[in-house]
């Protein structure tokens, strides 16, 4: 076979304006991608390579918001970019139909009895499983959006970053969906972060973040929080581990249901979280 029109089948030409001659790129099937990565065009080729990202969503009677979230999960859009997924649904003793709504959009539904979102996230933790890449979490109550997950991915994949929290405060707030108290809250709460813990982040009680594998493997076995503190928690805890933590703009929606946090009460464990973790520091490994 004539080599040249071999490689011309596989070429791009493309004009430069200053000299008038043509160009030949090899960008074989690339110009598809959100962002051209030879390494996702590896992947797609070859099912069996394809990177595991794991869908933690905990949940307590979610019932209203969880199927609109599984339904929602991008998979034909990350199978194109080179991923497979899998959800897990965290059922936090729930008294209405979230666990049967879940299992019937084919998720795998794990139970944590003792009420709180930190229990409910640590279990999650444990049921990741070792071939997962990347693991993304969010609330089931539909006001994060699953199709945003490529964009909170993609630092991840390009080692840009550890961690990716998924900032409202710098993304798009959706009518009723964040009080002007919470807004306020969070400000004071990110402003605390970000001068104590030296943390490029915008929101730290966003419930959307994304890990790399090993992050989570290092990082569970340091999280206690049995309640909404956990975002705190895990963001200073990371920190002084020595993680890169990076933020992206999400969209922030109107919740499905009813609210579970405390402001009041919940407000001080926080301010407490961030303070106290000002002095921890990780047990040396043998």
């Amino acid at each position: 076979m004539d080599y040249a029109k071999k490689n011309n089948e596989n070429t791009v030409n493309k004009t430069n304006a200053q000299t008038g001659r043509v160009a030949v790129l090899d960008l074989p099937d690339l110009l598809s991608y959100p962002f051209i990565d030879r390494r996702v065009s590896d992947r797609r080729k070859n099912k069996t390579n394809l990177k595991k990202i794991t869908i933690l969503i905990p949940c307590y009677n979610e019932a209203e918001g969880i199927g609109k979230v599984i339904d929602n999960v991008p998979n034909g859009k990350l199978a194109n970019l080179g991923y497979k997924t899998e959800v897990i649904v965290i059922d936090n003793n729930s008294t209405d139909n979230t666990i049967e709504i879940a299992r019937s959009k084919g998720s795998k539904v794990v139970s944590e009895k003792k009420q709180g979102k930190g229990n409910a996230i640590r279990t999650g933790f444990k049921k990741i499983s070792n071939d997962s890449h990347y693991i993304i979490m969010l609330d089931g109550d539909n006001t994060y959006k699953p199709k945003e997950i490529p964009r909170l991915i993609e630092p991840l994949e390009n080692d840009f970053c550890d961690v990716v929290v998924g900032s409202r405060l710098e993304g798009k707030i959706n009518i009723g969906s964040l009080s002007h108290t919470h807004r306020l809250a969070n400000w004071f709460f990110t402003f605390l972060v970000r001068r104590l813990y030296l943390v490029n982040t915008t929101d730290i009680c966003t419930g959307y973040f994304a890990w790399k594998k090993e992050v989570i493997d290092d990082l569970s076995p340091h999280i206690k929080s049995e309640g909404f503190a956990i975002e705190a928690e895990m963001i200073t805890k990371m920190a002084r581990l020595g993680y890169k933590i990076f933020s992206v703009p999400i969209t922030y929606d109107k919740r499905e249901g009813n609210s579970k946090l405390s402001p009041y009460f919940d407000g001080i464990k926080i301010t407490w979280m961030l303070f106290r973790n000002l002095k921890w520091k990780p047990k040396k490994r043998r």
